[in-house]
């Protein structure tokens, strides 16, 4: 699964256009006073200026191998969002390590070297070791019926989890984070998960699709077929 384009919404545009432009170093692809979008890596950001957005959860994918350096780039222009002393998480069960980060919004944004894609760099770490948006958190009371309409459209399956309180849904390039928001909240700060409205078009098995989060309900439709499902 592969996430083309994802769509957020911020109370602050310029706010958010110095961070991700001029602190990460992102290039802008699109800028006016209600929008402002950024090329990270595969997959383009859009920033939607809204006065009611709340917080987002999402993650980034980087080489295997650059953690290390990843910490050390990110320690120069942004604090680090710590686990007790870790700065560096390792998922053991997802052969992956992670680094966390607020942007502007307060959005906790993830860095994540997974181990099993294999896709490592010689190059020096930078923004365009940025290779793709590879998660997007789904704060819901109902992560049975969010998987229903995803796995229903677009067969995809479940990464890690069940029906409790968190379930990763898609693969390694691609997931959807859900999490029982009345139970559980965003690690590693115990921030609130905030249902925050976000669309995206992601690539699946050759097939594209439209995905639209609004208002806790999720619908699904396939741009190169006519399924359409809602919740």
């Amino acid at each position: 699964m592969k996430i083309q384009i994802l769509t957020l919404y911020t109370t602050n545009i310029e706010s958010q256009s110095e961070f991700y432009s001029q602190v990460l170093g992102l290039k802008i692809v699109k800028k006016s006073p209600k929008i402002i979008s950024f090329q990270v890596g595969k997959t383009l950001l859009h920033f939607k200026f809204k006065k009611t957005a709340t917080p987002y959860h999402f993650a980034i994918n980087i080489p295997a191998n650059k953690e290390e350096e990843a910490l050390h780039w990110l320690k120069s222009r942004r604090s680090i969002l710590k686990d007790g002393q870790d700065e560096i998480i390792d998922f053991r069960a997802w052969n992956a390590k992670a680094i966390y980060f607020y942007d502007q919004d307060l959005n906790i944004v993830e860095l994540i070297a997974r181990k099993n894609l294999k896709n490592d760099s010689s190059l020096k770490f930078g923004p365009e070791q940025f290779l793709e948006i590879s998660e997007i958190g789904v704060p819901t009371r109902d992560i049975e019926n969010v998987f229903s309409i995803l796995s229903g459209v677009m067969e995809i399956e479940i990464y890690d989890g069940g029906f409790g309180n968190f379930c990763a849904i898609g693969d390694e390039t691609g997931l959807f984070i859900c999490i029982n928001r009345d139970h559980k909240k965003w690690y590693p700060t115990n921030d609130k998960a905030f249902a925050s409205n976000f669309e995206l078009v992601l690539q699946e098995k050759g097939k594209q699709y439209h995905v639209e989060f609004n208002n806790e309900s999720i619908k699904v439709v396939g741009l190169n077929n006519p399924n359409t499902q809602k919740k």
